[in-house]
């Protein structure tokens, strides 16, 4: 299955740099990334929802 996503400039930039770093891809690097998240427990998924939920509330009230 193939995903499309956007990314601002500055995430992928920073996507970018990370994956040179580790020697791959940017989109190799965002497939193990999301592979980690939906791999996470459930306990832990919500964890990390709530907690991206937080950081980025201004952002969602924003848009909405």
């Amino acid at each position: 299955m193939e995903l499309v996503i956007e990314l601002p400039v500055g995430q992928f930039e920073k996507l970018r740099e990370m994956a040179t770093q580790i020697g791959v891809l940017p989109e190799y690097l965002a497939k193990a990334a999301i592979s980690d998240l939906i791999s996470v427990k459930d306990e832990d998924f919500s964890s990390v929802v709530n907690y991206v939920i937080q950081k980025n509330e201004q952002l969602y009230q924003r848009l909405s």
